[in-house]
C-alpha cells in the first residue's frame, strides 16, 4: 500500500471557491477513478490557505493506471481548464508515502 498526499495552495481568500469547484467536477471523477480518498482538509493552523488530500493506492503501478484512466476522461480535461480560469491554485505539491513496518495504516 503506498499514499499519496497532495498539498495545493490557494490565493488568500479564494479557498471556498476551489472547493466549491472541485466538489462539484472533480470529486466525482476522482472518486471514480481513483477511489480511496482518506481524507480531505484545509489547514486552519500553520501555513494558511491550503488544501489537503489523501488517497491510498495498492503500489505505484495502481496510481498510474489509475490516474492515467483519470486523464483520458474528457471531463477532467473540463474541469483542469475551469479550475485554470478561476485561478486559484498559486502552488501543488505531491509526495508518495510508504509506510512502516509499525505503521497502522
Amino acid at each position: 500500500m503506498i499514499y499519496e498526499l497532495r498539498t495545493y495552495t490557494a490565493e488568500p481568500g479564494r479557498t471556498a471557491e476551489f472547493l466549491k469547484l472541485y466538489e462539484a467536477m472533480a470529486l466525482p471523477l476522482q472518486t471514480r477513478y481513483l477511489g480511496g480518498l482518506l481524507g480531505f482538509y484545509v489547514t486552519e493552523i500553520g501555513p494558511l490557505n491550503q488544501i489537503v488530500h489523501l488517497w491510498r493506492f495498492a503500489s505505484l503501478a495502481d496510481r498510474e493506471q489509475r490516474r492515467a484512466a483519470l486523464e483520458a476522461d474528457p471531463a477532467w480535461h473540463h474541469y483542469r481548464a475551469r479550475s485554470k480560469e478561476l485561478g486559484v491554485i498559486r502552488e501543488q505539491e505531491s509526495k508518495i508515502l510508504k509506510p512502516t513496518s509499525f505503521s497502522p495504516a
